[in-house]
């Protein structure tokens, strides 16, 4: 996959995102669960603010999300 100029794209996307997730005291792969469980039930909506509770650093994630006794990085 990392082979094609798509696939090293990609890969930087999801590295980026995991990197991110780490910043804000997340457990990247509870965080990539969320979101991929959240944002297939959002497909058809033509309005996107609730990507803003999907973001790293939203108060809004569920607790499973965060390492327990970290603070956020904003």
């Amino acid at each position: 996959m990392i082979d094609t100029v798509a696939g090293a794209k990609a890969s930087a996307i999801i590295y980026s995102i995991a990197e991110t997730a780490k910043a804000n005291n997340l457990k990247p792969y509870d965080y990539f669960e969320y979101l991929l469980t959240e944002i297939p039930k959002h497909l058809d909506d033509t309005d996107r603010s609730f990507l803003d509770d999907l973001l790293p650093w939203s108060p809004n994630l569920p607790a499973n999300c965060r390492k327990p006794g970290k603070e956020e990085v904003k």
